[in-house]
């Protein structure tokens, strides 16, 4: 009897724990994570230039920040630090949980920003749907919480001038002039964003704001600095490709090709071969280094604002560059003077030459996440596998921005000079961005060394 009266005594306990109040919703950084990876898989499958993926990531995270930070003693809100940002609404439902409202203003933004809305729902769905099952009222608040602040930041992202750009003219070109762009081969492809300068920066005060060193004037002349330049271009493909694809260069340019439309012809038939952009790669070194350091979800939304940050403005930045300086690619001169045969190891990007956007945006990335996670923090590099390339591993954040700016040489699409200021120019955004943003409450963490 006294067994039974301590079974009885233990199912109502469990019916009373089931009926009384529900437990919250699960949220953990790895959510945050498979929704970002599937917002890059979108994009991939959509074919987003690079400086437009900038954008596509950065609202939905910027939104995804401004709502931790309202339960957070580490961060602070970006309002009144992005260009024209103003506080989010305040949550009003107690049943609200923040971790919750986050993921779905990220997955709201990121919907609206992408063509192919199913590949994000496919995680999403049964995301949501499990957390419906776990605190209905709580996920119903979290819900409609985050579509607050998804009307908020959407109204504040109409106004980038990005709507304006798609009726903008499209890029002339000059063909009177030999020192300027031409497109170039398979495809031929106009240049792509030429007005890309005019959309709203989010910390530089304006998209010339770290306007690089000048590119060597541009001669044909043997004994000029451009005509070298040229050529250690041809020299270095001609003598990477003696040992055909196995030479650690060419491996080097394959893994930070990142062109998110390569052009493949066969016979008469031509598609396209889709990889990942220059930023989804960073924001996948964002991700290795946030999980090495185990960070808590607001921990990675930090780091991944931050650093989507960098390469939002350090693509302005570059743009404006490139269709001031509107100078011709390696390829074009080469087929041209010296060798009609040639082809560059990477397929050549549709638009002008100088700065490197490689370099830029690296440069700019590994400069924010230097300052979050720390210098010499090696980390390995498995990015590029889902597109058969190997494991990179690198002692450090701007080892690996350095070698993607060299990358560049050695794909023959870019002269020593676009390389070289280019990354300069991207640690100079990633400076300003650093010393400006202070998204942390507490000391910058190279403030403490």
């Amino acid at each position: 009897m006294k067994w039974n009266k301590y079974i009885i005594l233990l199912v109502v306990s469990l019916l009373f724990s089931a009926c009384g109040e529900k437990q919250d919703l699960d949220t953990n950084p790895a959510q945050f994570y498979a929704l970002v990876n599937e917002v890059t898989n979108t994009m991939v499958h959509d074919i987003f230039s690079p400086p437009v993926a900038s954008r596509v990531y950065v609202y939905p995270n910027i939104a995804a920040h401004e709502i931790l930070t309202l339960q957070s003693d580490k961060y602070s809100s970006l309002a009144g630090q992005l260009t024209d940002l103003t506080s989010i609404p305040k949550p009003q439902d107690p049943n609200i949980n923040l971790n919750a409202a986050a993921i779905i203003a990220h997955h709201n933004l990121s919907k609206q920003l992408v063509f192919t809305e199913d590949i994000i729902s496919s995680y999403t769905d049964s995301l949501f749907r499990s957390w419906e099952v776990i605190n209905k009222q709580q996920f119903k608040a979290s819900k409609q919480y985050a579509q607050q602040v998804t009307d908020h930041i959407t109204a504040w992202m109409s106004k980038d001038n990005y709507a304006q750009t798609r009726t903008m003219p499209k890029f002339s070109i000059q063909t009177n002039d030999p020192s300027r762009w031409q497109p170039t081969p398979p495809a031929y492809i106009e240049g792509i964003e030429p007005n890309w300068k005019k959309m709203r920066t989010l910390v530089l005060d304006s998209a010339a704001q770290f306007k690089p060193e000048k590119h060597p004037e541009f001669s044909m002349k043997e004994n000029s600095d451009f005509y070298k330049e040229l050529m250690e271009v041809y020299e270095v493909s001609q003598s990477i490709t003696k040992n055909g694809d196995q030479s650690k260069e060419i491996q080097i340019a394959q893994f930070w090709d990142c062109n998110p439309y390569v052009s493949v012809t066969r016979g008469h038939l031509m598609f396209a071969t889709k990889k990942i952009t220059p930023g989804a790669h960073w924001m996948g070194i964002a991700e290795i280094a946030s999980k090495n350091n185990q960070d808590s979800l607001d921990d990675a939304v930090y780091a991944f604002t931050k650093t989507s940050i960098a390469l939002y403005d350090g693509f302005i930045s570059c743009w404006d560059e490139k269709y001031r300086s509107n100078l011709i690619r390696p390829e074009t001169l080469i087929n041209q003077h010296i060798d009609e045969q040639w082809k560059p190891i990477l397929q050549t990007p549709p638009f002008p030459e100088y700065s490197s956007g490689h370099s830029v945006i690296s440069g700019a990335a590994a400069t924010v996440l230097t300052q979050i996670y720390g210098d010499n923090i090696p980390f390995d590099d498995d990015t590029e596998t889902k597109y058969g390339l190997p494991v990179r591993t690198f002692k450090s954040f701007n080892a690996a921005a350095e070698e993607a700016a060299l990358s560049r040489l050695y794909g023959g699409i870019h002269y020593r000079a676009a390389i070289d200021n280019g990354l300069v120019q991207g640690k100079n955004v990633g400076e300003h961005i650093v010393k400006t943003v202070k998204l942390k409450k507490d000391v910058l963490a190279w403030e403490k060394n």
